[in-house]
């Protein structure tokens, strides 16, 4: 079975409850394959990623496998406003965050009540100088474990969703991404857009952020904020010491 995401946000959980840890998010229009039922909840795959947990049954649509691979073979349309609405004859308003995707509403076997989409739209492949600009977009989001809006975001699903912004995969944890992409030696070596990872005192990669010019990263921590790098971490000037570790430097694009 398949199925498509067609309320704003969602949650995917680690486990078939309402109490268990939100691991990342579906957003409008993402779709997904689903991998079994329990009772109310259904563990699903997501198509982007591949990244698995558990939404509610209630919270999405189903779609058929012909219109699942159709979605996963169509160019990524997403909204590029922070927030926008999709609108029915019906008058019928759903809104949706930033990276929604939009792919689906031209399908009608899917899009079965005339949904429309009125927004500043993006797809494509975009320059590797414009994943700055779009990070400014998250710039002073709270942040949230598992989160992926301008709303409440965490570390990876800000890179994720940025990269993704301009036609550019990543994986959803942040140590998924260390796996991508070409490591550098030296943050001499690097420049704007290429992702910086930091480990923990046990040598997990628990962190990612994107870097800037002139030694500058933006990251959420807290939430989306622009810190200083180095060769021993972030820092960050506001209490004085540094706060993340540097483990290794990797260029996606």
């Amino acid at each position: 079975m398949f199925g498509i995401c067609n309320l704003a946000i969602i949650p995917l959980r680690s486990e078939p409850s309402d109490r268990s840890e939100i691991v990342s998010q579906v957003l409008f229009g993402e779709h997904f394959e689903i991998l079994e039922k329990q009772n109310q909840w259904s563990k699903i795959k997501m198509q982007f990623d591949n990244y698995e947990g558990w939404v509610d049954s209630k919270q999405y649509q189903v779609i058929s496998e012909s219109n699942y691979f159709e979605l996963s073979n169509d160019t990524i349309i997403l909204n590029a406003d922070l927030i926008e609405y999709v609108s029915a004859p019906s008058n019928l308003l759903i809104p949706i965050p930033l990276g929604a995707s939009l792919s689906f509403l031209k399908n009608k076997e899917i899009n079965t009540t005339h949904l429309e989409f009125e927004g500043t739209k993006i797809s494509g492949v975009k320059d590797k100088k414009e994943l700055i600009n779009t990070a400014f977009l998250y710039l002073n989001s709270p942040y949230l474990w598992g989160g992926k809006t301008p709303f409440g975001i965490d570390c990876s699903g800000f890179t994720q969703m940025v990269y993704k912004l301009n036609g550019f995969k990543l994986l959803r944890d942040a140590s998924q991404q260390a796996t991508q992409g070409e490591a550098l030696s030296f943050i001499e070596e690097s420049e704007p857009g290429d992702l910086a990872f930091f480990d923990n005192d046990e040598g997990n990669i628990t962190h990612v952020g994107i870097i800037m010019e002139n030694n500058y990263i933006i990251h959420a921590s807290g939430k989306v904020r622009i810190d200083r790098l180095d060769h021993l971490g972030i820092y960050n000037p506001e209490i004085n010491k540094h706060t993340h570790k540097l483990r290794v430097i990797k260029k996606i694009i």
